[in-house]
C-alpha cells in the first residue's frame, strides 16, 4: 500500500488504532502509533500527530497521554461501554434461552469488538447456567424485529405455529392452518420471548411462544383489540399465568402458614391482600389462571398452603390428587406374620 494513499481517512484510522490497541493499561508511543497509521496508507508527523490526537480529545474521546520513566503513550480513556458492562452483557447473551448458540456467538464477536483486543480476552466467558437449553429456532432473532415493526406500524399479522415432535421434526399446529391476531406488545417470561396478542376470532387476549412462530407475514389490516388492552397490566398478566400456561381466569382464595407468604409475596408482588387468621396462618384472594402448571405449582406446596375457594376448583383439586394416587400406587409392605406361617 502506497504511503499517503488513505490520508483522507487519517483521523478515522487513529481512533480505530486508539480503540483497537489501547486501553487503560496499554498505551502506544507516539513512534508506535505512527508505524501503525503508515501500514493502513497514512502519512504523519509527530508534530500533526500530537495535534491529530488534540482534536479526538476536543470531539470527546479522551485521550491520555501517561508518562511511564522517559517513555510516553497514549490510550483511549473512555468507551460506550465499560469493560464490567460488556462483561454483563456478554453474560446475558450467552445465558439467554432465546438466543441460538450461532446468534450467540455473532453477537459476543461484535460486543468484543466495543473493547480493545486487551480486554477482549475477559469477553470469552462461559457461563455455566444448570439446565439451560438454547432455542434451535435460529428465526427467532429477526421475528423479535418483525414483530416489533408490526407493532409499531398497528397493523394484523398471520403465522404458522409449531412444535417439535417425537422424531424431532417441526410440526405445524392446527394442521397447518394460519393463525391471525393482532400483536400489542413483546414480553419476557421464564427465559423465553412471548407475543401478547388479540385473538378477535375467541375475543380474547392470548400469547404465543416467539421462536415457535414461523412464516411471519403482515397483514394490511389495522389492529383490532384496542379496547381489550386499554387497561392491559403487563406485570398483572404474568403474575396470573404459571409459566406462562393459559386457563380459566378465576378468583381463587388461598390459606397458608405464615412462613411460605414471602414466596407469594414474590410471585404476585408485595400488594396482594393477606389477612391474618391467626398467629401461624393467613389468607388471601387472587385472580389466577388455572392451568395445569398452577395445580401443581399448588401440590408443590403441600400442607403449607391449600385451596379454599371456589368450591368447583377445591373438588378439581382433590380429583386431580386422586388421578396421582392412582398414577403412582404405593406397594403394600408384606405382612410378616404371613412369612412365619409360610416358612
Amino acid at each position: 500500500m502506497a504511503a499517503g494513499e488513505n490520508q483522507k481517512l487519517k483521523m478515522l484510522y487513529l481512533q480505530r488504532i486508539l480503540a483497537e490497541e489501547t486501553d487503560t493499561e496499554h498505551g502506544l508511543t507516539a513512534q508506535e502509533i505512527l508505524r501503525k497509521l503508515d501500514a493502513c496508507g497514512v502519512t504523519a508527523d509527530r508534530r500533526t500527530l500530537y495535534k491529530d490526537l488534540e482534536e479526538l480529545d476536543r470531539y470527546g474521546l479522551e485521550v491520555l497521554r501517561q508518562q511511564d520513566g522517559r517513555q510516553v503513550t497514549y490510550h483511549l480513556a473512555t468507551r460506550s461501554f465499560e469493560l464490567p458492562e460488556l462483561k454483563l452483557l456478554v453474560d446475558s447473551v450467552q445465558s439467554a434461552r432465546f438466543i441460538t448458540e450461532k446468534k450467540s456467538r455473532q453477537l459476543i464477536r461484535k460486543l468484543e469488538s466495543l473493547a480493545s483486543v486487551y480486554e477482549a480476552r475477559y469477553l470469552h466467558r462461559q457461563v455455566l447456567i444448570s439446565g439451560r437449553i438454547k432455542t434451535m429456532n435460529e428465526s427467532i432473532y429477526y421475528n423479535v424485529d418483525f414483530l416489533h415493526d408490526a407493532i409499531s406500524r398497528g397493523r394484523q399479522i398471520r403465522f404458522h405455529y409449531y412444535r417439535w415432535n417425537v422424531r424431532k421434526q417441526m410440526e405445524l399446529r392446527r394442521d397447518g392452518a394460519w393463525y391471525q391476531v393482532s400483536p400489542w406488545c413483546l414480553m419476557w417470561d421464564n427465559e423465553n420471548y412471548y407475543l401478547v396478542a388479540y385473538d378477535a376470532g375467541d375475543r380474547k387476549i392470548k400469547h404465543y411462544r416467539v421462536d415457535k412462530m414461523v412464516h411471519l407475514s403482515v397483514l394490511e389490516l389495522p389492529r383490532e383489540g384496542k379496547e381489550a388492552f386499554r387497561e392491559f397490566d403487563a406485570a398483572q398478566y404474568t403474575r396470573q399465568l404459571f409459566g406462562m400456561f393459559g386457563g380459566e381466569v378465576m378468583r381463587v382464595s388461598f390459606e397458608g402458614k405464615n412462613e411460605i407468604v414471602g414466596i407469594l409475596f414474590d410471585r404476585f408482588g408485595r400488594e396482594i391482600p393477606v389477612i391474618p387468621l391467626d398467629g401461624e396462618r393467613f389468607s388471601v384472594t387472587l385472580e389466577i389462571a388455572v392451568s395445569p402448571n398452577f395445580l401443581g405449582w399448588v401440590f408443590s406446596m403441600g400442607e403449607r398452603l391449600r385451596i379454599t375457594g371456589p368450591e368447583a376448583l377445591v373438588q378439581r383439586m382433590s380429583e386431580e390428587a386422586r388421578r396421582l394416587a392412582a398414577l403412582y400406587p404405593s406397594e403394600k409392605k408384606a405382612d410378616p406374620r404371613q412369612d412365619a406361617f409360610s416358612s
